[in-house]
């Protein structure tokens, strides 16, 4: 079961910043007992992890929370139908990310959703759900800087950003929220061939 545990799901910076805080603290001690070899290691080691743990919680972004729990019917159809960007996408925005602005800003931007000198709509949110039979990923997004007739204009290229085999439904809760859920398009069955 531990070696299940994903790296991304673990709050480096904290762990950093403990091993670092409690290397740097022993090489104090040391320091001030002339335990040079103790010393040498907390000043050595211990100093710049506990810097790099605190350069890593400056750059933080935490994981984006589900707003509803996952049924197991939906985890079925998750593991039947999800395509590889759907199950990507949910796992890079469920863990820590470093050094990003916000979740999926590169797809926004790419997908012409964040308007230059703007601020991008922000990921607050995330559930999986059934629609018409097939497996969604529902992405909830504050876009308050972008209106939802624009989300409308970019579905067609939503929709191939994120596919193959992937529709984009479009809602808007609230005024300044939109949901944006990537459901996944079944390959219909070969037709018969006739003979």
């Amino acid at each position: 079961m531990l070696g299940r545990i994903k790296l991304g799901r673990i709050n480096l910076s904290l762990v950093l910043l403990a091993v670092g805080g409690v290397l740097t603290i022993v090489g104090f001690v040391a320091y001030f007992q002339d335990n040079s070899t103790l010393n040498l290691v907390g000043f050595f080691y211990g100093i710049p992890v506990l810097l790099g743990g605190l350069a890593l919680r400056a750059a933080e972004l935490e994981p984006v929370s589900y707003t509803q729990p996952t049924s197991p019917e939906v985890l079925k159809l998750r593991e039947e139908q999800a395509t590889s960007t759907q199950n990507q996408v949910r796992l890079d925005v469920t863990r820590y990310r470093y050094g990003q602005e916000a979740h999926l800003d590169v797809a926004l931007q790419k997908l012409g959703l964040s308007p230059s000198g703007q601020e991008c709509p922000e990921l607050s949110g995330l559930h999986e759900t059934e629609i018409d039979g097939n497996y969604a990923l529902v992405l909830e997004f504050d876009s308050s800087m972008v209106p939802f007739s624009t989300w409308v204009e970019k579905k067609a290229k939503i929709e191939s950003f994120f596919g193959p085999n992937v529709r984009a439904e479009l809602s808007q809760p609230t005024e300044d929220q939109v949901n944006l859920a990537l459901v996944t398009l079944l390959e219909p069955a070969p037709a018969p061939v006739e003979a």
